[in-house]
Order: C-alpha cells, then sequence, then structure tokens
C-alpha cells in the first residue's frame, strides 16, 4: 500500500512539473497556436497564395501586390484560369446540342456582313431615357454600315429605327414607317407587344445590354485611393431602402465594421458625407456635388463593398457590382445566380455561396488580415485576364448604337415588311 502510494505521488509530481515547463514555454513565446483567422479559405475558390504565418491587417494596396508578385505572379494567375476557361469551352461543347444557353451574346460579328440590306442606319431615340446624351454620335461599325444615333429629329428626319423606353411605341406600323425599337433594362424585362426590335440585358432578347461599360458612369471622379482602410472594412450605399434588401444587408453589416452612406441604414451622420471624410473625392469647387460624382473615390477607401441587387434574377447584374469593380474594390455580391458569367475571373465574393452570413463575415475578416489572398482579388486587372468579362463588355450599353443599328439593317428598316 506504501509502495502504491508512493507511486502515485510520483506520478502527480511529473504531471505538475510538465504543465509547469508548458506554461512557462507557452508564455515565454517558445509555444504559439495558428490564429484562426489565418486558416481561413475561400469556400468554393480557393486562391494560389499560400496562408500567412500572421494576420496582417495591411492598409497599403501596393505592398499588397508587391507580396503577391513574390509569392504568386501572374505567370501562374493566367495559367490557373487558362486551364479553368479551356473546360469551360469544353463543356459548352457537350451543351451545344441540348437546352443550355450562353449569358452573352456575340459582339461585332465580321461574318455577318453578308446579312446586312443597309449601309447607313439612322435612330432616333424617342421621349426621355435613361440613356446618356453623350451617345449621340455617327458611328463607323464595320461592314462598311454607318449608323447616325441621335435624340434630334432634325438630324434624323427620316429615321430607319424609333427607339423607345420609357414611353410605347405607336400600336400599329405600317409599310415605310420606321421599325419600332423597345428597351427595358429594369429586372421585369416586360416586352412592350408593340416592338420589332426588343433590348434588353437577357442573352435571349433581340438585342442584349450589359450594365458594364463606361457611360454608366460619366461625369464621375476617379481617383482610386491606394490607401484601404482597415478598421472600416465595407462600404454600403443605399437611398432606395427595399425591405428584403436592407434586412439583408443590416445582418451581414452587423457583423462587420462599416460606413453606410445614402438614406439606409445610415451610420455616417447623413447622406453627403462622403465629401467631408474623403475631400479629394470632389469634383471641383465650382461643382455642386452629387453622390454620383463621388462614388467611385469614396468606394476606393475600402477593401470590400457591399453590392445587393433589387431582384435577384438570372442575367440582371447591374452597375451596383460594375462600380464596385472599377473603383478598385471587392464586391461583396448578391444577385444574379450567374454572375460569374459577367465578371472577371476571383474578381468577386459571391455571397450566395456561402452556408450563412457568419461564415462570409468570418472570410471576409481573414481575407482583409491576408494581404496576399487580397490581393489576387485584384490579379484579373493586373494581369490582364478579362474571362468572360470581355464579352460582357463587349455588348454593354457602350456598343450598342452598332449593334442596334446593325440589327435595324439586317431586317430592312423602313423596307421591312409591317406585320
Amino acid at each position: 500500500m506504501l509502495l502504491e502510494s508512493l507511486r502515485l505521488t510520483n506520478s502527480s509530481t511529473i504531471v505538475l512539473m510538465f504543465g509547469f515547463l508548458f506554461f512557462i514555454l507557452f508564455f515565454s513565446g517558445f509555444l504559439e497556436f495558428p490564429s484562426i483567422s489565418t486558416s481561413l479559405k475561400p469556400i468554393s475558390d480557393p486562391t494560389l497564395s499560400a496562408p500567412q504565418s500572421a494576420p496582417d491587417p495591411f492598409t497599403d494596396l501596393f505592398g499588397a501586390f508587391r507580396k503577391w508578385d513574390s509569392q504568386v505572379g501572374c505567370a501562374r494567375f493566367r495559367e490557373k484560369h487558362k486551364e479553368k476557361g479551356m473546360a469551360v469551352i469544353q463543356n459548352e461543347g457537350s451543351k451545344r446540342n441540348g437546352s443550355s444557353s450562353s449569358s452573352l451574346q456575340e459582339g461585332d460579328n465580321e461574318s455577318e456582313c453578308g446579312e446586312l440590306k443597309m449601309e447607313h442606319v439612322s435612330l432616333l431615340v424617342k421621349g426621355w431615357t435613361w440613356i446618356p446624351d453623350n451617345l449621340d454620335n455617327l458611328y463607323s461599325c464595320g461592314c462598311g454600315l454607318s449608323c447616325l444615333w441621335t435624340k434630334s429629329p432634325v438630324l434624323a428626319d427620316k429615321p430607319d429605327a424609333l427607339l423607345f423606353e420609357t414611353t410605347t411605341p405607336q400600336l400599329l406600323r405600317r409599310a415605310g414607317d420606321p421599325l419600332r425599337v423597345y428597351m427595358d433594362l429594369e429586372a421585369g424585362r416586360k416586352r412592350s407587344g408593340m416592338e420589332d426590335i426588343f433590348v434588353s440585358y437577357h442573352a435571349e432578347d433581340d438585342v442584349q445590354s450589359t450594365y458594364a461599360g463606361g457611360l454608366f458612369h460619366n461625369g464621375r471622379n476617379y481617383h482610386v485611393s491606394s490607401y484601404k482602410k482597415n478598421d472600416t472594412l465595407v462600404y454600403w450605399s443605399s437611398s432606395r431602402c427595399l425591405p428584403k434588401r436592407n434586412q439583408l444587408a443590416k445582418k451581414l453589416l452587423s457583423l462587420l465594421p462599416h460606413h453606410s452612406f445614402g438614406r439606409c441604414l445610415n451610420n455616417v451622420g447623413g447622406p453627403d458625407m462622403a465629401l467631408s471624410l474623403y475631400p479629394e473625392c470632389s469634383n471641383g469647387p465650382n461643382v455642386s456635388p452629387k453622390w454620383w460624382d463621388h462614388l467611385h473615390c469614396a468606394m476606393s477607401h475600402y477593401k470590400f463593398v457591399l453590392s445587393i441587387e433589387n431582384t435577384m434574377t438570372e442575367s440582371y447584374v447591374t452597375e451596383k457590382l460594375f462600380y464596385a469593380l472599377d473603383s478598385g474594390s471587392v464586391p461583396i455580391y448578391f444577385g444574379a445566380p450567374n454572375v460569374r458569367d459577367f465578371v472577371p475571373p476571383h474578381s468577386i465574393i459571391d455571397g450566395s455561396k456561402f452556408n450563412s452570413l457568419e461564415e462570409l463575415a468570418s472570410y471576409v475578416r481573414g481575407l482583409a488580415n491576408d494581404p496576399v489572398a487580397y490581393a489576387e482579388y485584384h490579379a484579373w486587372r493586373r494581369c490582364g485576364v478579362l474571362g468572360n468579362y470581355g464579352k460582357t463588355r463587349a455588348v454593354s450599353l457602350d456598343t450598342l448604337p452598332c449593334r442596334l443599328c446593325r440589327a435595324v439593317s439586317r431586317k430592312g428598316g423602313r423596307n421591312a415588311r409591317a406585320i
């Protein structure tokens, strides 16, 4: 019994000694447990970068780029997305005879030159539209086709087509009358029922027009900051407080440090506070500030921009996403389920791919502390890897005049048969 007692005493002493030794090593820094945030990885699209040994809450974007260049580099990024591109091509080939369709129409196609029936098309824009005035021009469209796009009935006294957006075309079109074009870029995508050509954002429509391109950004200050805030990670701005969108934004933003501009969920002191925070974003002392003038500039100070569509439906990818991309921030996106068909490779965080908003917020926080993984979201731009984004820009509003004039020419304009 005495011997057994001595054995137990010795065992207890050894355990206590090892425990004390572990305690000293841990607090002296010889032992270190990995940080939870550094082990975070993208849910569906892991980056090429190796995990950092410790969190790095960087604020200098150039520094993040240099680290990415040294650890990953454009050659590996291009090769990775070249392989993905080939897989997509093979997959599309296997679907060619099925019911699956592409999300994007073809842009300018020289092979269609033989289908044109007119060498010149004049198109008159009727009524008030969202289309900016500086789209008015005379275009050289290839295949020997010229295209006059104008809002002036003086310049287009005998138009080949009339374009309507906020008003509907006339009920009947008689022989010799201009073709009726109707455009609806809103989520509902409703035809007027009286058009000869329908323009919208979907590839199944007569002429597709995406929200990418420069014409949605007229008059903006394009100053982009290389400094990225680390105490406030997310930019959010909305003045149309739709209940479902507000609810989603409120829950996610409660999990992340953010600035909310606009009227919805505002936490910066008013809808016009961006210029107070970032005076360098002003277009000048003689220009009355409007929120859209400094949108890109203000966004550029944040690592992430929350982009939530008004309506989440196929192919409805609006300026809310493209503004964030153009500003040099990483969009956290909720919207079209096929959004990746419209954007550059590895350029956005698709919120729908996460199991919960908590999981998404955890990933965003980890990414904000990993300059290499964050810089990879900018690699498409720095390495010239456009992917589908090239096609998205090719069928944007910027190129609509020539593409629509070709559609009018193929039908014969005023000479088209009346229905």
